[in-house]
Formats: C-alpha cells, structure tokens, sequence
C-alpha cells in the first residue's frame, strides 16, 4: 500500500521504521514537519521516541550525539542555516565517531524561499570528510533512512542527508517497510575517542583521513548511484538528487540518445564518473544549488570545455532548478507559453491580522524622528517582517540573535539610541549570550524582546521561553529597574511610548519585554501557556 506523505514525512517515517530512538531538532523551515510527523505519530509514542523541541540546532546535535554515544541511533534535523549554528559539534563528532547510527537531516532553500542565503550543506559533509546522501524522490528518502543508519554504524560516522524544499514540500506514494527495534544501550568500548584532547584527536583525525577510501568504495557501491550508458556518445549527463526528475522529464522519452549517471551518496564516485567522461564528447552537470560536482570533474580532467552546467553559463548559479532550465540547458526545443497575466504579482508575506508585532512596530515608529533612523537592528522571526512594506522599522537582518550584539557594536562604534529587536524563541536559541556581552559593558542599547510564546513563523510550536524571560534577563545581570514588560496592544499606545521613550534615553542597558502570545495560538494553547506562566511565578 501506498501512503501519500510529503518528502519530510516520508522521511520521518523512514527514521522511526529504522529504529530511532530520538529525533532532536529546532523548528526551521524547510525542515520542521519531520519532528512535526514523530510528534504526532502514535507508533512513536507507543515506542517511547524522545521527539520535544531542543533550544536551538546545536544543542539539538549534541543531545543526538549522546544518545548515539550510548549506543542507540538518534536523528538530528534543520535547515540549512541551522547547520552553520550545529557546525562546532558536527565537525567535530566527524572526528570522534559515533556509536549508535547517527544521521544528520539538512534541508537546504534553493531561491531563498524563506531563508537569508541558499547555501548548499554538501559542502559541509565535504568539509567533515564524512558519507552524504541526497534522495532524488520520497521513497527514496523513506528508504534512505534505513540504509544511513546502517552506514553511519558500519563507518562509525555521522551521515549527512540532504533535502531541498521542493522534495521538503511535496508529496507521493510512498510504500512503507517492516519495522526495525530500537538498539539496547550499549555504550561505547573506547570512550578516548569522544575525549577530544588534542592527543586523542591526533589519532582519531589520522583515522578519519584513513576512512576515506572506505567511503568512496561505499559510495561506488551505492544502489543509488546509477549509471547507464546509450550507444549514442554525444551527451552525458551526471545529475544529482531532486535535478534528476527534471532531467527525466525531459529526456524520459528518448533515452537512447544520453547517457546519464544520478549521484545520490558522495563522495563522488570516481570510477562512474570516469567511464562516463571517457565515454561521451561532452559532459552535462545538473544539481541543485552549487556546482560542486561540477567543481569536482573540472578538477579530475584537464579538458574543462567538455564538462558544462553552472559554471560555463548553461545553468543558473542562483535559484532553483526547473524542467525549463534543464530544457534550455539540453540544447532541446522549448514550446513558447503564454505571458503570464499582470493580475498574478507576488505577494510578499504580512504580519497577522491582530499581530502584537504590528503595534509595537507602531510604538517605535512614533519615536523614530526623536532618535534618529537607520538605528534599528532586527532578527530572525516573524517580525523580521518589519523590514518590508509596509512598515520599514527593521533596519538589519542577519541571523539568529544578531540583532543585540549588532546594536551593541553599533553602540560601540558610538551611535547612540541603538533597538535591538529580537523574538523569545530567537532570544533563547542565540541572544543570550550576545545579551550577557552587553551586560558585561552596560552597553547603552535598548533589547525588545517580542514575546508571542510561540515559535511563529515555522506553525506556532512552545516556545522554550514562555514565563522565563524576565528571570533570564535579570539573571544574566540586567539592571531589575530597567526591565519592563509592556503589553502591545493599541489602547496602551502612549504608555508603551512612554517606557520605550525612557529606556532609550537611558545611558546604559535595558531591556523591554513586549508580551502578547501569537494570534495564531489557540484558545487551549493560550490556556496552557497562562497556566505555564503562573506556576512558574
């Protein structure tokens, strides 16, 4: 029996069917229905699966790594921002090994749908020296689950698997298989290698490098790594992950006429490569985001001009990938298609009807011509929304808890009346820390923490804040006469105004906790969230 799940549920599925023990993520787009499906999936309850929110990506990876280190497997899961903030533990578990099968799920944003850059992660697992698989479709992302659990234990590596939004984000039948049990706890005979002193790591490092033919011989085996050769020799075409279903949709029908390797586990595999080089005049490189194996065989060969994509113009090197690029770039006939009508605009994404973010973006445009503009730095969240029309109050947008220790440079450099605005969830996964450097300083900024108790912009899941904030605050050494909590709503405008007004001009630190939850939430929700907050007080 099929069952119709998107490419992130058919992967979830294919965790818990491969005998996870725990899934540790942070809600992150395209990423976050695959902890979403654990969740609410009974079988995963009735199996006892650790599946609750982690703080943020890292912490996410270190927990995984734990309950790999007792010899259990566990899933990771983010996006592809999130594997920067992860990427102290994942190069360095690289180093360590693992015990448990240990795979880490990233999914990339080609065109930037709703991230800042669209930076591809193979090069992260490039990078780390460890196995990537990259599914082409949903059953194989179901089935890759269990074939990277058994690799990361026959390797003793982490594997690094990686999704795009499209295949994120869409669905198909998927055939499920039998269910494998949970592995005991068996922790690891050596635990040196886990102790990363540099006398320890020496050795373990000597042994990653060791592991590199073992990793190629794997990927040349690959199931998924397919090569067929066409008596015609004029065109080859290497493709790589969700690019295959555009190239198939071009070339389905007339097969004969190419011979095509689809690369879904890296490294490359290097013997493939060659007999198809070796075999064709020229070379067509299709992937999703950079061109990495493209990079790779104009490194392998001398003879550049043979191998095209990315890099030689034939393909876009931003955005994402489609059958029409892929059209243009096999030299084939393209059917000329009807302008597309003015009434169909892009709508950029707004703030909620009844969204607390938009009254305190109010409060601060009224101070605006009394502090000057260009002073208000901003971060990840929904309320990244206030750099857009109509507001325009957010002035930067970088990443996750930028916005504080930005103003605190800003402030440093001697601007004065710098606002750091940043969410409760963003607060809790990165600004912390850059709240505590301010703290050190008594940096003269003003910190608006928006407090929706929700992480909002991925579906509204608990925020790890909710009723903690002001302790938080106070406990990393902010001054309790400047902490103030305001409620953001348009009858305590001038109030609002008045705190914020005084806070700004204050000479020193001072944050400001705007508490309103998310009109998302639901009545229950918001129940929960109220008694939440009053057991805590």
């Amino acid at each position: 029996m099929k069952n119709l799940v998107l490419g992130n549920e058919a992967l979830a599925q294919g965790a818990i069917d491969s005998g996870i023990s725990g899934i540790y993520a942070y809600p992150g787009t395209p990423s976050t229905e695959i902890t979403e499906y654990i969740q609410k999936s009974k079988i995963a309850k009735e199996l006892g699966i650790h599946c609750s929110w982690s703080v943020n990506e890292k912490t996410a990876m270190e927990a995984a790594l734990g309950m790999s280190y007792c010899g259990k497997r566990a899933l990771t899961a983010m996006k592809h921002v999130g594997l920067n903030v992860a990427s102290d533990v994942f190069m360095n578990m690289a180093v360590s090994g693992i015990n448990g099968g240990l795979v880490v799920v990233v999914a990339d944003d080609p065109s930037m749908h709703s991230s800042q850059n669209e930076q591809d992660s193979r090069f992260y697992g490039k990078f780390a020296k460890v196995p990537i698989l990259e599914p082409s479709n949903q059953q194989e992302a179901y089935n890759m689950m269990h074939y990277a659990f058994d690799l990361s234990e026959e390797l003793q590596l982490p594997v690094l698997l990686r999704l795009v939004t499209r295949l994120s984000h869409s669905r198909s039948g998927v055939i499920f298989k039998e269910r494998r049990a949970q592995n005991g706890i068996q922790l690891p005979v050596n635990t040196e290698r886990f102790s990363l002193v540099p006398a320890h790591a020496k050795k373990q490092y000597e042994k990653l490098v060791g592991k590199r033919e073992l990793l190629l011989e794997a990927s040349e085996k690959c199931q998924y790594n397919k090569l067929e050769l066409s008596k015609d020799k004029s065109l080859g075409i290497i493709t790589c992950g969700i690019a295959y279903n555009y190239v198939m949709e071009n070339i389905s029908e007339n097969l004969e006429f190419y011979s095509v390797l689809k690369i879904n586990q890296y490294p490359v595999p290097k013997s493939k490569v060659k007999q198809l080089y070796e075999h064709c005049d020229e070379i067509l490189v299709v992937e999703e985001g950079y061109p990495m194996v493209e990079e790779i065989l104009n490194d392998y060969f001398d003879d550049e001009p043979k191998v095209t994509g990315k890099l030689s113009g034939h393909l876009p090197m931003t955005g994402e990938l489609n059958p029409e690029l892929v059209l243009d770039a096999l030299g084939l006939y393209r059917e000329t298609k009807p302008p597309v009508s003015e009434i169909v605009v892009e709508r950029p994404p707004q703030l909620c009807d009844g969204c607390g973010h938009k009254d305190l973006f109010e409060v601060i445009q009224e101070l605006i011509p009394e502090i000057g503009e260009k002073r208000v730095f901003g971060d990840i969240g929904c309320y990244a929304l206030g750099a857009l029309s109509p507001l325009h109050t957010v002035n930067t947008l970088i990443d996750m808890g930028a916005s504080i220790t930005m103003a605190k440079g800003a402030a440093d450099a001697g601007v004065k009346n710098a606002i750091a605005i940043i969410g409760d969830s963003t607060f809790t996964h990165s600004g912390m820390t850059g709240l505590l450097e301010a703290v050190n300083e008594n940096a003269p900024i003003t910190v608006i923490i928006s407090d929706n108790a929700a992480i909002a912009m991925t579906g509204a899941q608990e925020s790890q804040a909710v009723g903690r904030l002001e302790h938080i605050c106070t406990g990393l050494g902010v001054n309790e006469n400047h902490v103030k909590m305001i409620v953001p709503l348009k009858k305590n405008f001038k109030k609002n105004l008045s705190i914020l007004r005084e806070e700004v001009q204050y000479e020193g630190l001072s944050v400001i906790i705007s508490q309103r939850p998310c009109v998302r939430l639901s009545r229950d929700q918001k129940e929960d969230i109220k008694q939440k907050i009053a057991s805590l007080n």
